[in-house]
């Protein structure tokens, strides 16, 4: 089965499944076998698997898993929020001691494994470097 890129055009690649490799690097797991660590820190990455080798030095995460994070829990946070001042009748540090804590928690928490799918999709899709050829940014349109 073919790979198909972004802009229609098909690859003689093989088809990588995007599901796996997401809930792997969701996991922190290596997109590619599953087995190896994809984290050396918080949310620095392994410069490649100590299972089976992939390399993940060239990763471009940047900063869409903390715009997905702050989409994830702003919604839950602020659901939970108004329902709770719509049935109850909690003073505003009452709130506080129970939003912000919570938020911070949630935040904390969600972003390796946000981050780890957002690197298991750019694996998938051949992505930044996972393709074996170098990324080419494009220069200014006006230039």
């Amino acid at each position: 089965m073919q790979q198909q890129v972004f802009g229609g055009e098909q690859s003689a690649r093989a088809t990588r499944p995007l599901w796996t490799a997401m809930k792997r690097g969701f996991f922190c797991r290596c997109p590619n076998c599953g087995e190896g660590k994809l984290f050396r820190a918080y949310t620095k990455t392994f410069d490649h698997c100590q299972s089976c080798g992939e390399e993940f030095h060239h990763h471009r995460a940047d900063d869409l898993p903390a715009y997905l994070v702050i989409v994830i829990v702003g919604h839950v946070i602020l659901g939970g929020f108004m329902g709770v001042e719509a049935t109850s009748t909690l003073s505003m540090w009452q709130h506080l001691a129970i939003w912000a804590p919570l938020t911070i928690i949630m935040s904390l928490a969600l972003l390796q494994p946000i981050k780890g799918a957002v690197i298991g999709l750019q694996w998938a899709y051949y992505m930044h470097g996972f393709g074996g050829e170098p990324d080419h940014i494009e220069g200014h349109p006006e230039l």
